[in-house]
């Protein structure tokens, strides 16, 4: 049996989180698939939510490592993070992408019968895709102090070749190549140019 991913996992840099996140299994109730494409976010970074510090809806994002933050995109779309680096440092990193393995038919009446292409390349089409939505905002990533965890993760079974570009859909900060994505997957949100 595979160990899902622990809080030390998640106690790092997000630099180091977002690369090492791609090729995982990411599984709420059962449906999910392997992580394809992320993007990072932080507390000195204008684009972010917690750059204003620890306060609203993002007072998740300074919270335990491992911890799920999830916001309402453009009053339209529910968006998934996860939480990383240590306690304070208002770290997060943002779910963009997954090849679909497992729960499609869910999945799919989830997402009106959209094409298996589709199911979850972006954002708010992987929540809608996986049933994720503000119940798991603060939610666990990996096991909480009761043991239970909302959403699942195992480790990548083999290696990934990383491809790093700027992040998609932002005003702030948009000279920093912070998207991670599996190089020449042909499950993200949007093709990725550059490669790290």
């Amino acid at each position: 049996m595979v160990t899902p991913l622990g809080r030390a996992f998640f106690d790092r840099p997000a630099g180091e989180v977002a690369p090492d996140l791609l090729g995982c299994l990411l599984l709420h109730d059962d449906v999910g698939g392997v992580i394809v494409e992320v993007e990072r976010y932080e507390e000195h970074d204008a684009a972010s939510h917690s750059h204003r510090g620890p306060r609203g809806r993002a007072a998740v994002m300074f919270g335990d490592p491992g911890r799920v933050y999830v916001y309402r995109s453009y009053g339209m779309h529910w968006c998934a993070n996860l939480v990383c680096d240590a306690a304070g440092r208002g770290s997060a990193i943002l779910l963009r992408a997954l090849r679909p393995t497992h729960g499609l038919e869910r999945m799919r009446a989830r997402r009106a019968g959209r094409p298996d292409r589709e199911l979850c390349a972006g954002p708010g089409r992987l929540t809608q895709a996986l049933g994720i939505d503000d119940a798991l905002d603060g939610g666990w990533a990996v096991p909480g102090p009761d043991g239970r965890h909302d959403l699942v993760l195992l480790p990548r079974e083999e290696e990934v070749l990383v491809s790093r570009g700027p992040r998609i859909g932002i005003t702030k900060d948009t000279h920093r190549t912070w998207r991670y994505a599996v190089a020449g997957s042909p499950w993200l949100s949007r093709p990725m140019a550059v490669t790290a």
